[in-house]
């Protein structure tokens, strides 16, 4: 006999900032391997654009407006997520963006709504989803953090500090999810070429770049793509029951030394 029961086929999934990068790629990812996909953030247009190419690509896509800063808008999402495809078995929670700029300079409310989104917008989801989870003794819980989590970068204001305190929750999350079937997992992602931060003038990104290859975080210019990260997401929640991945952290290979 197994120590657990597999997975079922059909994994209902809720993506937590589906509309660009990492979590579009995410859920378009899930949507080929079969999965339901509920699909989560502010700008709907975006979504519903990605859940006509789910749907032409033979997929099952359900469209919601989420503000994870807010804890009504969370509610409502799961609600209709649930109600439209059954209870979740897989949270991919990837919803936010960076504003750069020296700690000191960043005004309070705009530190705190970095900290809002990243940190206390990834507990709203868990403080919805997860009891559900447990209740039904399995399920992912998928956090995506930033390998400025560990390695942080100056200059990005709140964006460090609350993903460090994602990863922290995490590692709680993980000691106390022990036994009930439930895995917290994060994907820790290198530089990737997404549309966070993009909107950044160049007056406040030039000297972006200049600190962060002072201090050593600009080795090489290669970049992450967004599938490479729905790859690792995809991963963490097709592992069979009785494996846990953790963490997986995924970095952008350098380019190739000319030969000696």
């Amino acid at each position: 006999m197994p120590r657990f029961a597999p997975h079922p086929e059909r994994r209902p999934s809720l993506v937590a900032g589906a509309s660009s990068g990492i979590g579009a790629a995410t859920a378009l990812a899930l949507a080929d391997l079969g999965h339901p996909v509920a699909l989560g953030a502010r700008r709907v247009e975006k979504l519903e654009e990605l859940a006509a190419e789910i749907h032409g690509r033979g997929g099952s896509a359900f469209v919601h407006p989420l503000d994870v800063s807010e804890e009504s808008s969370v509610d409502e999402f799961v609600t209709a997520a649930e109600k439209e495809f059954g209870p979740a078995e897989i949270l991919v929670s990837g919803a936010g963006d960076i504003e750069f700029g020296l700690i000191h300079e960043m005004p309070p409310d705009r530190f705190l709504a970095q900290v809002g989104v990243h940190l206390a917008g990834a507990h709203r989801l868990a403080h919805r989803i997860l009891p559900g989870m447990i209740e039904r003794q399995r399920g992912d819980f998928v956090l995506i953090s930033s390998d400025s989590a560990d390695r942080p970068r100056p200059r990005t204001g709140a964006y460090s500090a609350a993903k460090a305190g994602l990863e922290a929750m995490a590692l709680q999350m993980r000691m106390e999810l022990e036994g009930t079937g439930v895995r917290a997992s994060l994907v820790r992602p290198g530089p990737t070429f997404t549309g966070m931060g993009m909107d950044a003038t160049p007056e406040a990104v030039g000297p972006v770049i200049e600190d962060w290859q002072r201090w050593g975080f600009a080795r090489h210019p290669y970049m992450l793509r967004p599938s490479d990260l729905a790859a690792a997401a995809v991963t963490v929640v097709s592992a069979p029951r009785g494996v846990h991945f953790v963490l997986i952290e995924v970095q952008p290979e350098a380019p190739l030394r000319a030969a000696e």
